[in-house]
């Protein structure tokens, strides 16, 4: 077991060095690793393993509903850019540019697409003629380039994948309709998959997405308290569409406008998943996207049949479930560590006096729970105890956002919850945004969301005292 203490006294404790903690799991677990491009990180198979499981169940999920996927380039002209003021002003900053193709100059600059609302809409004007060409309900996976400053693995890089869906309807309330729907996806995903609550509201004017008419957001709270923008999705109303001049035949042969939305979400949940499970000996996944959700650990391997019996249920096991085996001569301890440091859900552990009992051992990577398991009952147990994990991770998470989220009615409370704790800040709003503007300045905390599911705490604004309009979220957030 000197092995195993070794390898967790390499990770700093969450405790000691939050910032530092997220950082060694990541390259220890071996999610990513730093590259020679500044800003830029490589995602390594183990982390690229999570993003495949993430982006095939999401996949599905948005081809139930009638999505379709396709390519966009990944540049886009400056002047078609600039054809939606609003959007270029707030991506301005985050744009990287060529300007020579070779060795020659270009005519017009290219932007490297940190998003792309502008590709489509010039796309879409070229497709649709008449509200039989609607809905147009398209997604693509790609990556996109914002030039940070900063970099985070997971969660601010200046490439990053991500999926983003673009999406033209005939109706104003069609296109709020596919917003919504959408959110739900995201915060059923991530609640019933990644074991992550979320909570689901709509973003203030001074945080929607540039733009946008309204953003609706799922806010989740990582381990320390912070808020992770978990998803979004933006209605735009019909302005991108008049920028573009895309009209359409109406039910009445009349020209109308479309209604447009977009909606995405990115390898950031990685980063939320880490975050939100992870404990001082690594990561703890949810078993829905753990690459390896059964690891097979043969004990006493030495001895005769151990190996082979060990085989066999991985086998078994692999008809069903992402299994995996060690039959490396590395110690048990240490194999024990190494694939707690990787977050898999179940190792089943099995030795000569299992064999001749005609069972197996399986550790939950959450609590670490043993069960005693019967080889006749594997498959049906495992099932269970991968049901369990997740529930357990669920309920440990929503406790930690229980345990962190306040109240405040004045603001000299919240600036004092601020100061002294970490957390999400329920507090009345006049709507008003130099109210917001202050809270920042004095509190450090920005809005997260409006919840859909609203609480009247009192009648008036916790900042400025007027009548109160809604109930915000405030707090910190990565």
């Amino acid at each position: 077991m000197a092995n195993n203490k070794k390898m967790v006294e390499d990770i700093t404790s969450m405790e000691v060095d939050f910032a530092k903690w997220y950082t060694d799991i990541v390259k220890k677990a071996e999610l990513c690793d730093y590259s020679s491009v500044k800003g830029c990180m490589i995602v390594r198979p183990y982390g690229y393993a999570i993003w495949e499981n993430i982006q095939h169940i999401l996949d599905a999920e948005f081809k139930k509903t009638g999505h379709q996927n396709v390519a966009m380039p990944l540049f886009i002209p400056e002047s078609l850019l600039q054809k939606e003021k609003d959007h270029v002003e707030g991506f301005a900053p985050e744009v990287a540019w060529v300007t020579y193709g070779g060795s020659e100059e270009l005519e017009e600059r290219l932007c490297v697409r940190p998003t792309s609302e502008t590709l489509f809409c010039d796309h879409y004007k070229n497709i649709i003629k008449s509200y039989r060409d609607l809905p147009k309900l398209y997604n693509q996976w790609c990556s996109v380039v914002r030039w940070e400053k900063t970099t985070r693995p997971f969660l601010r890089t200046r490439e990053f994948l991500w999926q983003e869906g673009h999406t033209m309807h005939e109706t104003a309330q069609e296109a709020i309709d596919e917003t919504e729907m959408i959110l739900n996806i995201y915060a059923d995903f991530c609640e019933k998959q990644l074991a992550m609550p979320v909570v689901r509201g709509k973003k203030t004017d001074s945080e929607k997405f540039s733009g946008a008419e309204a953003t609706y957001t799922i806010e989740a709270m990582m381990h320390d308290g912070k808020s992770l923008q978990a998803g979004t999705s933006h209605y735009f109303g019909d302005h991108f569409a008049k920028a573009f001049e895309i009209e359409f035949q109406n039910r009445e042969n009349k020209p109308q406008t479309p209604h447009q939305t977009s909606w995405g979400v990115s390898t950031r949940l990685i980063g939320g998943i880490i975050m939100t499970h992870g404990d001082d000996n690594g990561l703890v996944l949810p078993p829905a996207i753990a690459p390896i959700q059964v690891v097979v650990i043969p004990v006493a391997q030495h001895k005769e049949g151990v190996i082979e019996k060990a085989q066999e249920v991985k086998e078994r096991l692999a008809k069903q479930f992402r299994t995996d085996i060690d039959i490396s001569d590395n110690s048990p301890g240490w194999k024990f560590a190494q694939y707690e440091m990787k977050g898999v859900p179940l190792r089943l552990e099995i030795g000569p006096k299992d064999i001749e009992q005609n069972q197996c051992v399986i550790v939950r990577r959450d609590n670490r729970e043993k069960t005693f398991v019967s080889l006749d009952e594997l498959e049906s147990k495992v099932t269970e105890l991968l049901q369990a994990v997740h529930d357990g991770m669920y309920e440990k998470a929503l406790q930690n956002r229980e345990n962190r989220t306040w109240a405040a009615l004045n603001l000299d409370e919240l600036i004092q919850i601020a100061n002294e704790k970490s957390g999400f800040i329920k507090a009345m709003w006049c709507g008003d945004a130099e109210c917001e503007a202050k809270l920042k300045e004095v509190a450090g905390v920005s809005s997260r969301c409006m919840p859909f599911a609203q609480e009247h705490l009192s009648d008036t604004c916790v900042c400025c005292g007027k009548p109160a309009k809604s109930m915000v979220i405030w707090g910190k957030a990565y």
